[in-house]
């Protein structure tokens, strides 16, 4: 009876040879000198363009082309960390592909790589899935040598980012890309959801969560410095006045260009409606570069709207803290939390507010649905109240409070006359001239909203003013408008 040493047929077994070398780079895009890979040309014999494809990784790291004497495979000397991931996938498929690059001392630098024909079945050029890759590894952070050192082999497989085949790919060429919690995390729930041995629902709700996740750019917590010239204009553009506010905003902003990352308390900006908390959150996302998304706490009355609802419900859904981060398609925002004093417990099954503790404390916010902590390190809370003692204590203590007063008698004339008035002109399509409020207009235009907090009402009468001029000029033929007191006062505002 035969023997069969399957021990000794495992040692006869080749090992992979890695003919590269990996290098770190942030590059947003590449170019000859700063290229994704290099491959050993040192002839020069490889074109501007070159079709073929890349060898399995298991057997040799190598490109293979076609030339008029036949195949050549040339070895890849270079790689940027970012793409290793990717390399290996399009050799292990057999994806056919264009390079573009350059010859160079060092062998053929490449720049660009593009996906020719259907490759078995795995992605077509129409779907974009190649391209689509390249440009998020293009705007990930290379990940370090101590976790290329410790990859791991993982499947690869078609595209949109809804189906189970493109969600494999890109799980696949994200590599490292990806936080470690969020990586192990993913390759969790596609299994449950490749598998036949779970409910149909489970199945599903799986391939949603990893959808909402893969569409998710996860940057690191690392900011670029802010031009402090820069932030200034963006606040003397948007605010009149408020200096102490604007101080306290360019603190955050020099903090943010020392250390390279966000505070770590957010911003609670207190006083009366419409003052203009939510235009000052608005200018602090802009100046931080930075996409925004609102939480309307008056709005909500039950956490479970915040934390998202169980897998277990059919009809089970992500919280809308996890959908903003859906829809702005990245980790890192601006939270703009509205009206947060006025936050209430309609079911009794908590205080909707307190449900944002983890979320402000920037350890990690775990949503129902998706059963996995995100990490917070890039976001940054600005919120908004009228009253101070409707907050919780523990809620107070995670922001910087910033106390917003009311303007003034002489400071609402100052920003109907330089703000107000020249916006509304402007949208209407209106030259200053042809609607001009003389002093004692303005003062009759003040005597109306000097009991009203804020400069609401000042930004209607400024509506109102304009729109009168308007019609006077294309109904009554008259070439321009100028409000005294005693016109004022006849229109009733």
């Amino acid at each position: 009876m035969p023997v069969f040493d399957f021990a000794n047929d495992e040692k006869e077994k080749k090992e992979a040879v890695v003919t590269y070398t990996t290098f770190r780079s942030d590059e947003p895009v590449a170019s000859a000198e700063k290229p994704i890979l290099v491959l050993a040309d040192k002839a020069g014999v490889m074109k501007h363009h070159t079709n073929g494809t890349f060898t399995n990784p298991i057997s040799r790291s190598s490109f293979e082309y076609e030339t008029d004497n036949g195949v050549i495979s040339t070895d890849i000397l270079r790689v940027d960390s970012r793409f290793v991931s990717l390399i290996g996938w399009l050799g292990e498929n057999h994806i056919p592909v264009r390079l573009s690059g350059a010859n160079i001392a060092e062998g053929y630098a490449v720049y660009k790589i593009r996906e020719t024909a259907t490759g078995n079945g795995k992605l077509s050029s129409e779907d974009g899935f190649l391209q689509f890759m390249m440009e998020r590894l293009f705007a990930s952070n290379a990940p370090s040598e101590e976790e290329l050192d410790d990859e791991d082999a993982e499947d690869g497989d078609d595209m949109k980012l809804t189906s189970i085949q493109s969600i494999t790919d890109f799980i696949t060429c994200a590599g490292r890309t990806f936080p470690d919690n969020i990586r192990l995390w993913a390759r969790r729930n596609l299994a449950v959801a490749k598998s036949a041995e779970v409910t149909i629902e489970e199945r599903r709700h799986a391939q949603r969560a990893l959808s909402i996740m893969t569409g998710i750019h996860w940057k690191s917590d690392y900011f670029e410095a802010i031009d402090p010239v820069e932030a200034r204009r963006i606040l003397d553009e948007e605010l009149y006045g408020l200096e102490s506010v604007k101080q306290r905003i360019m603190e955050t902003v020099i903090q943010v260009n020392r250390t390279h990352t966000l505070p770590s308390y957010g911003l609670l900006l207190c006083g009366p409606a419409g003052v203009g908390k939510s235009q000052i959150a608005y200018a602090v996302a802009r100046i931080l570069k930075l996409p925004w998304t609102t939480l309307d706490m008056s709005s909500i009355n039950d956490p479970e709207q915040l934390t998202g609802s169980s897998r277990i419900y059919s009809n089970a859904k992500p919280g809308i803290i996890m959908e903003a981060f859906a829809n702005s398609g990245t980790s890192n925002l601006v939270f703009i939390i509205n009206e947060l004093d006025k936050a209430n417990s309609g079911k009794g099954n908590g205080n909707p507010a307190d449900v944002l503790l983890t979320l402000l404390d920037n350890l990690g916010f775990t949503d129902n649905y998706m059963e996995c902590m995100i990490p917070t390190m890039g976001v940054y809370p600005i919120a908004t109240a009228n009253v101070k003692a409707d907050i919780s204590a523990p809620l107070m203590s995670r922001f910087a409070v910033i106390d917003i007063p009311d303007y003034s008698l002489q400071e609402k004339k100052e920003i109907f006359r330089r703000f107000s008035l020249p916006k509304v002109l402007k949208r209407m399509g209106m030259a200053d001239e042809e609607c001009q409020v003389t002093e004692d207009g303005l003062d009759a235009v003040m005597e109306k909203f000097v009991i009203s907090t804020g400069i609401r009402n000042v930004e209607q009468a400024a509506e109102h003013l304009a729109a009168n001029a308007l019609y006077q000029i294309e109904v009554d033929k008259v070439e321009s408008v100028v409000y005294d007191r005693k016109m004022v006062e006849k229109l009733c505002l």
